[in-house]
């Protein structure tokens, strides 16, 4: 493989070695990240790179693009049947695009926003102050129970009801439990509010029906594709059934904000290889697949427990959990250094209320959709959980290498492809 590269250029050649050696041998816990299909990173080296596409199907500023115009559309009715909308927008490059075009389509400068409060699972682009959602929008923000670490809806009715925001995001990026979406809706109906949820983390779990779908109550439903959907990285804008009764012009405005309002070029090397993944999802392995993400999930956080830590909320309903490490003694930043020497690749993360800083949170969060793309299972899932107990309870370096090995040996025994 890659043999025209190593011809061309060798450093670059190199370095990617080392990479694929990287995923190899280490178990890739963050769970914003996957390993997608060769079919997949073949797509994304194809000649469909070579294509600039500006505007859309049977509408571009360029010609030649009749073969660009077939795998666009077609990832669009794939995107639609599977997740059972009547329009989806193919084009946003990443998931952060895809939403500061539903900002630009459903909002003006200044009008109220209600997300999740970061430091309890929300997003940057909820409405976070550092970011453009929180400088060019007025936000406020729902935040989860001190006492369960669960969303408290009747809280966010409140902020809602007195507030008035003309937007709601429901949607996390470290929230372990199920999200009501029906619940937000009527939250969002009693104040006359768009809904917007934000499935990028959990895409591939609701197309499994392993978790419930947004696609009856949400009015747009964005998510990028590179999560537990274990495609590319890109993102869809989707406009629901819900969402063309209360604007039918809100698929035309999600469009215009894409093209010509935030992007150029669409890459549509990326969208057809969102076609592909599309296609892996509608098979039956894949509902399969994000069951076991789920199961491997709840157990993972079961042997944690039973290894003397403390889980967020108490445990998960998805693919995701966040350990509280102050009973360990141990800062996320260190339990994240610490385990990536062992070869168990994890993030640091701010836990709800966290007493300390986010460069060094009390927190990890970690996730079961890379692992179990390598067909891991339960039995694994407590080997891991006796792993991480050994290197963060030893807070030594020696003891991270020494348990490098077993993971490695590990590794051999579920290869990535």
């Amino acid at each position: 493989m890659h043999e025209n590269l190593k011809k061309e250029d060798k450093e670059v050649y190199e370095i990617l070695l080392k990479e694929e050696e990287r995923k190899k041998k280490t178990l890739e816990m963050i769970p914003s990240e996957n390993h997608t299909s060769l079919a997949v990173l073949e797509t994304l080296s194809s000649v469909f790179n070579d294509k600039y596409a500006e505007g859309y199907p049977k509408a571009r500023y360029y010609g030649g693009n009749e073969h660009i115009d077939e795998i666009e559309v077609l990832c669009q009715e794939r995107a639609k049947e599977l997740f059972g909308v009547p329009f989806c927008n193919v084009q946003p490059y990443s998931g952060s695009p895809a939403n500061m075009a539903v900002y630009f389509a459903a909002l003006t400068p200044g009008d109220k926003v209600l997300g999740m409060h970061l430091n309890a699972g929300g997003h940057l682009t909820h409405g976070w102050k550092v970011n453009f959602s929180g400088k060019y929008y007025n936000s406020f923000f729902y935040g989860v129970d001190k006492e369960t670490s669960l969303i408290n809806y009747d809280e966010v009715e409140e902020i809602a009801k007195r507030e008035k925001p003309k937007l709601i995001f429901a949607g996390t990026t470290s929230y372990p439990r199920i999200i009501d979406f029906k619940r937000f809706r009527e939250i969002a109906d009693s104040v006359g509010a768009y809904l917007c949820a934000d499935i990028s983390h959990i895409s591939g779990l609701v197309v499994a029906r392993a978790h419930p779908t947004p696609a009856d109550y949400a009015h747009i439903v964005t998510t990028t594709t590179h999560k537990t959907l274990r495609g590319p990285r890109g993102a869809l804008i989707m406009v629901t059934k819900e969402g063309v009764e209360k604007d039918k012009e809100l698929p035309e405005k999600i469009n215009k904000a894409v093209f010509p309002g935030l992007q150029g070029g669409p890459h549509e090397h990326q969208v057809a290889a969102i076609a592909v993944c599309l296609k892996e999802a509608m098979k039956p392995s894949f509902k399969e697949y994000g069951k076991q993400v789920v199961l491997n999930a709840k157990t993972l956080a079961k042997e944690l427990i039973k290894n003397d830590f403390n889980i967020v909320s108490g445990g998960t309903d998805n693919h995701l959990l966040v350990l509280d490490l102050r009973n360990k003694e141990i800062s996320g930043k260190k339990t994240q250094e610490l385990l990536e020497k062992a070869g168990i690749i994890v993030n640091k993360n701010a836990i709800p209320f966290d007493p300390k800083p986010p460069a060094t949170p009390s927190g990890v969060r970690l996730g079961t959709p890379a692992i179990t793309t390598r067909k891991m299972k339960e039995e694994e899932m407590e080997k891991i959980a006796k792993l991480i107990r050994k290197v963060v309870d030893s807070k030594t370096e020696n003891v991270a290498l020494e348990v490098k090995k077993e993971v490695e040996e590990m590794c051999l025994q579920f290869p990535i492809y």
